[in-house]
Parts: C-alpha cells; sequence; structure tokens
C-alpha cells in the first residue's frame, strides 16, 4: 500500500494549490510543521481539507524578482495536512506528511488568492514507497561529515537518535533541517535517489567546513 491510499503516482491528482517557501523543503514521508496566518494561505487551507487535503511545497525560484508572485522551482513535493489546529488569534497550525515529489507542468490561471499548479509525478515513480535496499547510503561517511558540520557550527544534536534514524528518515532530516542556501536544497530535493542525495549531502556539508572541494550539481 502506498502513502493515504494512493498505490501510484497516477492515481495522485493532477492539480493542487501550492505553498511557495524559501529554505522549505519536504520530502516523501517527511513531517513539516507549518504556521500559517496570511489570509490567502488560511483560504489555501480551507479549500484543502475541504477536498483532498493535498497541498504542494515549493520554493520560489532562485532567480527570483517579483517578489508579490515570485516564479516557482521546477519541483516541488506534495505533501497531506495530517494534523490541524487553530489558534485563538486565528492562525492555523499544521503538519504536512509528504507523499510524492513533482515537476510542474504550468501555473494555473485562478481566481483565488492562492496560487495553484499542474503536476506531473511519473519521473518521482518511486516516492510513494519506502527506498530499499538497493539504495544502500554510506552511513560511516555521513555521520562523520555531521558530525564535523555540528562541530564547526556549535549546534546541538542527539546522536542516539542519529544513530538509530531508518537511512530514509536520516538522509532528509538532516537535508531537510540544516540551514543550507536554498539553491542547495533545491539540488537535494531534487535528487530522484536516496542514495545519490545522500552523497550530495555528504558534499554540502564538507563544502560548509571546509573540507570538500566540489559543489553539488
Amino acid at each position: 500500500m502506498g502513502a493515504f491510499g494512493y498505490r501510484k503516482v497516477q492515481d495522485l491528482p493532477r492539480s493542487f494549490p501550492v505553498f511557495p517557501l524559501t529554505g522549505a523543503i519536504l520530502f516523501p514521508r517527511g513531517g513539516l510543521p507549518l504556521n500559517i496566518f496570511e489570509p490567502r494561505y488560511l483560504n489555501m487551507i480551507d479549500d484543502a481539507i475541504a477536498s483532498e487535503r493535498i497541498i504542494g511545497m515549493i520554493q520560489p525560484s532562485p532567480r527570483t524578482v517579483d517578489q508579490q508572485k515570485p516564479p516557482l522551482s521546477a519541483v516541488g513535493c506534495a505533501g497531506r495536512i495530517t494534523s490541524f489546529a487553530e489558534t485563538d488569534d486565528g492562525r492555523y497550525l499544521i503538519t504536512l506528511t509528504g507523499m510524492a515529489r513533482f515537476r510542474v507542468v504550468r501555473e494555473l490561471d485562478i481566481a483565488l488568492p492562492y496560487r495553484k499548479v499542474e503536476a506531473e509525478f511519473g519521473e518521482f515513480a518511486d516516492d510513494l514507497q519506502a527506498p530499499g535496499a538497493a539504495y544502500a547510503i554510506d552511513r560511516t561517511r555521513l555521520t562523520k561529515a555531521l558530525r564535523r558540520y555540528v562541530e564547526v557550527n556549535g549546534y546541538q544534536v542527539d546522536w542516539s537518535a542519529v544513530d538509530d534514524a531508518a537511512p530514509e528518515v536520516l538522509v532528509n532530516a538532516v537535508a531537510t533541517l540544516c540551514p543550507f542556501e536554498p539553491a542547495e536544497k533545491q539540488a537535494l530535493l531534487e535528487t530522484v535517489r536516496l542514495d545519490e542525495r545522500c552523497a550530495a549531502l555528504v558534499t554540502l556539508l564538507e563544502l560548509n567546513t571546509g573540507s570538500g572541494d566540489r559543489p553539488v550539481q
């Protein structure tokens, strides 16, 4: 069984609202807490909850000039609203759980305050299923690079949680939580295979501590 009853990406909706947010990425099976307060996005959440509860997380393009309606990155991740709470001051506190990444086909021209896209999931067809052993990561190198990165930046980490985390959870959590540049996060999001994402992540960690010598492609 795939995520939330969807067995294949062809079953997912082809169009849905998107939430453009710089520096925020979502991976399949990952969770992303969001604090929603802008009226247009409160409207978006209302409409999503009334339908399939699906929203696409996507970064604005790094070459953004129009701050009111910035161009979107080519790839985002569709997520389902899996928790919802409303605060006394009218904000929504939600959690999106990632389903599958998508490539934007086109942005729809709609008479709504938020944005909506037509999407294609084909190149990320395996996202609905957890990666198998064929995509084994170099956990030793990742942990070494992460320890150095944490030491250099003075972060606090629960290393027992790192040691116990499943490979996909570990790679995607580090990619999501580390304060990399938006373009670097986008490169990690667009890396299809888990083992390749892990290799790119190690490179980024090493570059950010002065121990790497090549950029993420």
